[in-house]
């Protein structure tokens, strides 16, 4: 018997038809991604409102509430938001790697 495969973003009941306003489910994430994520939506002009919350520390998910001025997709600027914060993580681990090779960091040793 397989098990159940959980998806990632899940649409929960009261989404507008047009999803200009809707809170999604993202499974097996926490505060880590749902602060950039809220930082990465407000960004964008066109969105309303963002919010976020883990529901419980025993649950295994945080959900996203996104409200859109004009009718826009809030499920389109989630996709963006996370496409955008992708992009940003990988500049920020390519200039880490860059500081790395070139030696030009503050060391510092424990003394005993």
């Amino acid at each position: 018997m397989m098990a159940e495969t959980i998806p990632k973003i899940r649409i929960m009941k009261g989404a507008e038809p047009d999803l200009s306003a809707a809170t999604y489910q993202i499974h097996d994430e926490s505060h880590t991604i749902g602060n950039a994520l809220r930082w990465m939506l407000m960004k964008n002009p066109k969105v309303e409102f963002c919010g976020y919350s883990a529901p419980h520390p025993s649950e295994n998910h945080i959900q996203v509430r996104i409200q859109m001025y004009d009718k826009l997709s809030s499920l389109t600027a989630l996709l963006t938001a996370l496409t955008d914060l992708d992009s940003l993580c990988e500049t920020v681990e390519n200039a880490y790697d860059i500081s790395l090779r070139k030696d030009k960091y503050e060391k510092w040793e424990e003394k005993s």
